[in-house]
């Protein structure tokens, strides 16, 4: 543990705590608040962020911040030094995301992953792919933090196994098969989990959250006081397969009346054989059938929602690339909410992400972010 040098006691390190308060005040901390902040010395203080400063973690913000006297520098990290990737891997497709400690956005890839003879097939073709991706951005591996990678599934609790992947056509698969050829440290996640932890950590706040991911499948997280709800078997949050019309549609997971079945893009996709632009412009355009099917999907979205609030009674907030065009319609999604749910007064516990925009890799990516801030 790095010397305290006036006699401070903690599990964390100072140079945890030094680095930890600077990357939550983005470039608002001057050498006499992080002493306070974490009741450290002054000669602590100087030495460790010496320490950091010749590692390139941290640096001078260019900022004169105002401490009573006369102004000092402002200290920040240096949010390139690391870098991490995420990877969500679809039914059809795979997207790829590297990001920075801040997790702003340095490179992204999206293109069609077909889906071919074998889970392994598919591993040597996500390792090509990603060393591609790698190459074709320039990012330079030895800032690399790791690979995190999620699929539209269950993955056994000892990550051993894919437990269950509709989408994917995958039942008790070895998870290996499909990440052998990646040489980086490496996790791989629910999409839906990944998803909620970004939007939580975006979010900033320790609170109850059900996250509800709306991309090619359905899926979510539990976040309580913000920290993830996995459940007894590492399976909360598959608000997919909650039931909203019996005996209905016929699922991917072979049960008729899950959510997934009326409310994820891949229903769009097959009934009008066009992409989301198309399917939103033509609802904005009042074209009849886009309209019709629209509103069938925000009714069965609301069941949904309104029965997860009566749950868990915490903010719903929905997700996911399909999220991308819902705020014009929150309005009416939440009218439909209020329908079906007997004690709420209003529905504005009812919220659209904040991070719509590829959110899946990005969660995929922030595990890595996360595990390096912690543990420096």
């Amino acid at each position: 543990m790095t010397n305290t040098g006036g006699g401070e006691h903690s599990v964390l390190s100072a140079r945890s705590r030094i680095y930890r308060v600077l990357y939550n005040s983005r470039g608002q901390c001057t050498k006499q608040s992080l002493a306070k902040s974490c009741s450290i010395s002054m000669p602590t203080v100087y030495q460790n962020l010496r320490d950091l400063m010749s590692e390139g973690l941290v640096r001078y913000s260019g900022r004169d911040l105002p401490t009573g006297g006369r102004k000092a520098l402002g200290l920040d990290i240096v949010p390139e030094a690391r870098i991490s990737i995420g990877v969500a891997v679809d039914e059809h497709k795979l997207r790829l995301i590297a990001v920075d400690l801040r997790l702003r956005e340095l490179a992204y890839r999206e293109l069609q992953f077909d889906l071919v003879s074998s889970l392994s097939e598919r591993g040597v073709s996500l390792a090509e792919t990603l060393e591609t991706f790698l190459d074709a951005n320039q990012l330079d591996r030895g800032r690399l933090l790791g690979v995190g990678v999620t699929i539209p599934g269950l993955i056994s609790p000892d990550h051993t196994k894919i437990l269950c992947a509709p989408t994917l056509g995958l039942r008790n698969a070895p998870l290996e098969a499909l990440t052998r050829g990646i040489p980086y440290p490496l996790l791989v996640e629910n999409d839906g989990s990944a998803s909620g932890h970004a939007e939580c950590f975006v979010r900033g706040a320790a609170k109850n959250m059900a996250y509800l991911s709306l991309e090619e499948g359905v899926g979510g997280a539990v976040l309580m006081s913000g920290k993830p709800y996995e459940g007894d078997q590492m399976q909360s949050g598959e608000f997919g397969h909650i039931c909203v019309e019996p005996g209905g549609l016929r699922c991917s997971c072979g049960r008729q009346g899950c959510l997934e079945a009326y409310c994820s893009a891949r229903r769009i996709e097959e009934r009008f054989d066009v992409s989301l632009e198309t399917f939103f412009r033509g609802v904005a355009e009042h074209e009849p059938e886009y309209e019709h099917l629209l509103y069938d999907m925000l009714r069965h979205l609301a069941v949904a929602v309104s029965n997860i609030y009566l749950v868990l009674n915490c903010d719903v907030v929905i997700g996911g690339f399909l999220s991308e065009y819902l705020q014009p319609w929150l309005p009416v999604l939440r009218r439909y909410v209020l329908t079906c749910s007997p004690f709420a007064e209003n529905a504005d516990f009812v919220r659209l992400s904040a991070l719509r925009r590829h959110i899946t890799p990005l969660g995929a990516a922030l595990y890595h972010v996360r595990k390096f801030v912690d543990q420096i």
